[in-house]
């Protein structure tokens, strides 16, 4: 029997008429049932957002650090269990899961330091004419409620970057999670709420994205959302949220350039780790590496065993390297892009078979630029090998996409570093490391059509706080 799941409101636990059911990924097994929010609870959390907000955002900086510092430890404390619910609900490998959540251990810390680091800056007033006997500086200012909306595949993590700097910052939070993986959320409002978080500083609202998601996107009394998730969702956000705030992350096809100088030993094995983690399903997760045609053959074949070594199955057992899907319908959909490849041209060198909702890791050549595979985000374990001969033909065929999140190169060659930092319009260029590498505290997001804003703590506070200029008169 799985477990009932209510709603936190305003800091107490709401219980609703219509329940979702949450599944096991792996098994199909109902393991937890969750309250649905309707319009009148939607009212209740919006006005104890904006209770929560008054309490938040008049308590001092060291007392918000204080909270982000216990939850951080707390997460810590439950990191086996919360890694579990993770692998069950989000369907992830289990040292994926462990890893998510020791990763969001050091973003709670992040925001809890940033939280004391808040700060203006002075203006030179004089260096205008009129400035004479004038003294500038400027503040920030919590920008009120923030609308969170978080994505399945790091349902922990990305929660954490949303919630940990808006709390930082002292600005409460209505939180829509992913309505597939909806239980760690939960989790996390219960460790906030025991780490001494005011009451309705966050508020946890669940369903669909056209009901919930869109009354949060549309309320005035919401001063901004931050979205991850794909494109044509993050166009409509921004089309119904007016003049509120906004931070999109969005989709990406990164690309991963190995130039002929690159550290195979090296190389290899972090773009498997990069091309098939969690199913392929990270936004920054490679789908196209060009690969110097003087060593084409060497990396195929070193990458095609490496690949051939790992494990699929059950999250929940520690050897498994790819996990199922979040849906059968994401595996159906994979399939039918790598087939519509195919029967134009394209060659599977490893990979290309679907059970249910797992899809196995696949490797394609043979490649053009405009198939779905190429062009658009698949989201899946399947990535592309082109060769190159010249490596200004690598950076340009890594840019050529209407994506721009993050790109790595490996090179020995600075010179061809700095020609990838400077050619490839993205967010973050990885050098000798894959796209898929993010920390916590660096400035994340990207270009084109992966967003705008930036996460990564003390970037996500800037986007959560809003400059008030002050001037001083000394005039007598």
């Amino acid at each position: 029997m799985s477990d009932l799941y209510k709603t936190l409101i305003g800091g107490r636990w709401k219980e609703g008429k219509e329940l979702l059911e949450v599944t096991n990924k792996y098994t199909g097994e109902v393991i937890g049932s969750v309250s649905l929010t309707d319009k009148e609870t939607f009212e209740e959390a919006i006005k104890s957002a904006k209770d929560g907000f008054s309490l938040i955002s008049n308590m001092p900086a060291y007392e918000r650090s204080k909270i982000l510092e216990k939850t951080s430890v707390k997460i810590g404390e439950e990191k086996e269990k919360i890694a579990r619910i993770i692998a069950m609900e989000a369907g992830k490998a289990w040292k994926q899961a462990k890893a998510e959540v020791e990763r969001a251990v050091q973003t709670f810390k992040f925001a809890s330091e940033e939280a004391k680091s808040i700060h203006g800056e002075t203006v030179p007033m004089d260096a205008a004419v009129g400035g004479e006997k004038r003294i500038g500086f400027f503040l920030r200012f919590p920008v009120g409620i923030v609308g969170a909306i978080s994505p399945f595949n790091f349902p922990l993590n990305l929660v954490a970057h949303k919630v940990a700097p808006a709390i930082a910052a002292g600005c409460s939070v209505v939180l829509k999670p992913a309505s597939t993986t909806p239980l760690i959320s939960l989790k996390l409002g219960e460790i906030m709420m025991e780490a001494g978080l005011p009451d309705g500083a966050l508020n946890i609202i669940i369903g669909s994205g056209s009901t919930v998601g869109n009354w949060l996107v549309t309320d005035p009394r919401v001063a901004m959302i931050t979205f991850t998730g794909s494109p044509p969702v993050g166009r409509d956000i921004k089309g119904k949220s007016g003049l509120k705030k906004v931070t999109l992350e969005l989709g990406s096809n990164s690309a991963c350039i190995i130039d002929e100088s690159a550290n195979l030993n090296l190389a290899v094995p972090r773009c498997i780790t990069g091309s098939f983690a969690y199913a392929g399903q990270v936004c920054i997760s490679i789908q196209r590496i060009y690969i110097h045609k003087k060593i084409f053959d060497e990396f195929t074949q070193r990458f095609l065993k490496g690949t051939e070594s790992l494990k699929l199955g059950d999250p929940l057992n520690p050897e498994t390297d790819v996990s199922p899907m979040i849906t059968e319908e994401d595996a159906k959909r994979t399939e039918s892009w790598v087939n519509e490849a195919v029967s134009d041209g394209a060659k599977i060198l490893i990979g290309g078979k679907r059970e249910k909702n797992f899809y196995h890791p696949t490797v394609l050549t043979n490649v053009k630029p405009d198939m779905k595979v190429m062009a658009t985000e698949i989201f899946a374990p399947v990535v592309c090998f082109v060769s190159f001969d010249d490596f200004s033909d690598a950076v340009r065929m890594a840019d050529d996409s209407i994506y721009g999140l993050q790109a790595g190169v490996y090179t020995s060659d600075i010179e061809k570093a700095f020609q990838a930092i400077k050619g490839i319009k993205v967010g973050g260029v990885i050098v000798n490391d894959v796209p898929t590498y993010r920390a916590d505290q660096m400035p994340y997001g990207g270009v084109k059509e992966s967003g705008i804003g930036r996460e990564g703590l003390k970037f996500a506070i800037e986007e959560m706080t809003d400059i008030k200029m002050v001037v001083f008169n000394l005039q007598k």
